[in-house]
């Protein structure tokens, strides 16, 4: 669970920045001066604007996104079923075998089983 939401992020660059010019910071950590601006606001950042924002923030992603539950097991995983979402900037429509393969990477990585071809066309998914 999430110990802060992820829209304090701008919050906590602005109190960092505090009276410093915002080119200097942005290239203090390695982000344009836009996207910086666009933080403090309170839009969401990329995954790598994140970590960058994170590692000169000195604080842990983990605090944001959460931490999962043991691998395989807990709570997460008996409470229902496995929901991850994903953000495809590059592609709106993305070829059905590439996430076909994130899927499988993904559950692989959770610890669950991943159904082969023919169970998931019989069940109508992955």
């Amino acid at each position: 669970m999430p110990k802060r939401p992820l829209e304090s992020l701008g919050a906590a660059v602005r109190d960092k920045r505090s009276g410093r010019k915002l080119r200097e910071v942005a290239a203090e950590v390695g982000i344009s001066p836009a996207t910086l601006m666009r933080v403090e606001n309170g839009r969401v950042p990329d995954l790598g604007t994140f970590a960058k924002l994170c590692r000169w923030l000195a604080l842990d992603p983990g605090d944001f996104l959460g931490r999962p539950e043991a691998v395989g097991s807990g709570p997460a995983l008996e409470a229902g079923p496995l929901v991850i979402s994903a953000h495809f900037r590059a592609e709106r429509t993305p070829n059905e075998k590439t996430v076909a393969a994130l899927a499988r990477m993904l559950l692989t990585a959770a610890g669950i089983e991943p159904r082969t071809t023919s169970e998931a066309s019989e069940n109508g998914g992955v």
